[in-house]
């Protein structure tokens, strides 16, 4: 691999690393500035950035509409707590519910907490019911719902639960796309199946249609709620707001995050009327969940998406790019088994492990990233031009031409 780090660069991570948790597997390069769907390191090299942030830069960096809103907010009231109404709080919740977002809005300030709060959720729903040993929650393989200690037993991941046990009762694991097994794995004691319509850490892996029709069947007939992580699907992501409008099943609890505030952290829990009754007062809660500021820029965000069709936008774009990755396939046959994927949401599957084609990318100016160790994951901003696809699609090129 050329060597990426400039001077500057390299100070920078030498500082961090000198008193940062070693959490990360870090990339060598050290981002300062960001504009469109580009950004540049701390020695100016410029990148195409086709990961935007893991899914969370929808808009591209520094969008000014999102910068707009922050300052804009920033002046007026940064936090105030739940023990008060907020304008920015109640105008996103609305504008939430009243685009797909289901009925009702809990505002977190990340992924994990978002799915800990479903997982919470649909418990506490089934015990107000009087079931109180109805509390079991089925997740999927290749699965990936966060890091809190709940989130993570959810995940059907034995390498990113090593360490942390004991961990929680209560969770059964079912393989990805097989209906006959979720359907005995979801018995009277399930409180809720958790899926992502489609997986993102496990390899961006579309659930298929009839899945997910018959997990909602499934839950209807025992009487469990049917929760959707949305956390890096939805928003735009795969064509439509909420990735179950594009597969047309309704989920009783979905949750958001990454792209739902363009860069600021926020997450959410949506419900429907019905398995929102889990939660009363002191149930549930969070200091700067639904805080004015991420709120702004979660309504710019989204009045955004909405008002330049952005979600059809990134269909579009998904298709090209999709296009471009299927004529790369042709040309790499002996290193790409597969591409998949949906709207701006792409994986390109290889024959033997990623990091050398990551690493190539790098040097050549592309951000993606590597998942579940052999696909080559893109997640660009939705503003991407057929240009900038052309241009990723070229470095790809490149890269599977020389990174072996």
């Amino acid at each position: 691999m050329a060597e990426l780090t400039g001077s500057k660069s390299a100070a920078l991570m030498a500082r961090a690393d000198a008193h940062l948790m070693q959490t990360y597997g870090r990339y060598p390069i050290a981002l300062v500035r960001g504009e469109g769907v580009r950004c540049w390191d701390a020695d100016g090299k410029e990148y195409l950035d086709f990961l935007g942030g893991i899914a969370v830069n929808v808009l591209g960096h520094a969008h000014p509409a999102v910068v707009s809103a922050i300052a804009g907010q920033a002046a007026r009231l940064i936090h105030c707590s739940n023990l008060y109404y907020s304008e920015p709080m109640a105008e996103l919740a609305e504008l939430l519910t009243r685009h797909g977002g289901l009925d009702r809005v809990f505002f977190c300030n990340s992924g994990a907490e978002a799915n800990e709060g479903a997982i919470k959720l649909a418990r506490k729903y089934q015990w107000r019911k009087g079931l109180r040993d109805k509390n079991r929650i089925v997740s999927l393989t290749h699965s990936f719902h966060g890091r809190t200690l709940a989130t993570v037993t959810a995940t059907a991941k034995p390498a990113i639960q090593e360490g942390f046990g004991p961990l929680p009762e209560g969770f059964d694991y079912v393989e990805a796309g097989d209906v006959a097994a979720l359907r005995a794995a979801v018995t009277e004691r399930t409180a809720a199946v958790i899926v992502e319509p489609v997986q993102g850490e496990g390899g961006v892996r579309p659930l298929s249609r009839e899945f997910l029709e018959a997990a909602r069947a499934i839950c209807d007939e025992r009487g469990a709620l049917l929760i959707f992580d949305e956390i890096q699907c939805g928003m735009g992501r795969v064509g439509r707001l909420f990735a179950y409008q594009a597969f047309g099943v309704k989920p009783d609890i979905l949750t958001l995050a990454k792209g739902l505030g363009g860069g600021v952290p926020i997450g959410a829990v949506c419900a429907t009327e019905e398995a929102a009754k889990g939660f009363a007062p002191g149930d549930h809660g969070s200091t700067f969940g639904g805080n004015p500021l991420a709120c702004a820029a979660a309504l710019a965000t989204v009045k955004t998406l909405l008002a330049e069709d952005l979600p059809a936008r990134a269909a579009a774009m998904g298709e090209y790019l999709l296009s471009g990755l299927r004529r790369l396939q042709v040309k790499h046959p002996a290193l790409v088994k597969e591409v998949r994927g949906m709207g701006l949401m792409l994986g390109i599957e290889l024959t033997r492990p990623a990091r050398p084609v990551l690493e190539k990318c790098h040097e050549l100016g592309l951000l993606v990233n590597v998942t579940a160790e052999t696909v080559v994951r893109l997640l660009p901003p939705y503003i991407i031009t057929e240009a900038d696809a052309d241009r990723a699609l070229e470095i790809l090129d490149q890269a599977l031409a020389a990174a072996y």
